[in-house]
């Protein structure tokens, strides 16, 4: 597996009450997400946010990429998605066909859509990349299988939210130059860093910010 070799516990002040699906949703509905418009009309890609309710609330899917060359994400712990294809009705919909092709799950069939959340840049490897990423947010209503593809995908999980909320590390990445550090957070011998950990982050933070809001 191509994660980080070292990790380093640090302090995580996001601690609190376990979120569960159906607070997410209710804190969430109508939200407006924010766009990436600098420099404009970059390539955009989706990425699925699928929620379901496990033991210690909210979990989502995680998949564990293969290795393939010239990924820039290869090897990593990622949310299912993919690049905007012509035949893609919206980013929602991206987000739906590269999560049937990846995990085969039909979020169509099976989930109900929450909202789209805040685009950001893509990193890889520790560049800025022309690519505009769009994390599209799902609660399943049915229960599914995972079944990676395995052309794409080498193995496909269940991660607790609050894996986020409680087990912050810091960590140090053979990619990146000598004594430089970036949260992470490790689940079950699967690290969860850069891009991915930083749309969980802000999707964590997005909502204890919309609970600690009077109504």
């Amino acid at each position: 597996m191509d994660n980080p070799p070292r990790t380093l516990e640090r302090p995580n002040l996001r601690s609190g009450l376990p979120l569960w699906t159906s607070e997410i949703q209710q804190l969430l509905r109508g939200y407006r997400f924010r766009g990436v418009d600098d420099p404009p009309n970059l390539p955009r890609a989706a990425v699925a946010l699928v929620l379901r309710d496990g033991d210690r609330g909210s979990e989502f899917i995680a998949i564990h990429r293969a290795h393939r060359h010239g990924d820039p994400w290869s090897g990593h712990v990622a949310l299912p998605g993919g690049r905007h294809q012509p035949g893609d009705s919206d980013l929602v919909g991206t987000a739906i066909r590269e999560t049937r092709e990846e995990i085969g799950v039909d979020l169509d069939k099976n989930a109900d859509l929450v909202t789209e959340l805040d685009e950001l840049r893509a990193v890889g490897r520790g560049q800025l990349l022309d690519l505009v990423i769009r994390p599209v947010l799902f609660v399943l209503r049915n229960p599914v299988s995972l079944s990676p593809n395995p052309a794409e995908v080498q193995n496909a999980l269940w991660i607790p939210l609050a894996v986020l909320r409680q087990d912050a590390h810091s960590t140090s990445s053979p990619r990146k130059p000598v004594g430089s550090a970036h949260p992470a957070v490790e689940f079950r011998g699967y690290t969860i860093w850069g891009l991915t950990h930083r749309i969980l982050s802000r999707f964590v933070e997005l909502v204890t910010s919309q609970r600690e809001t009077p109504a």
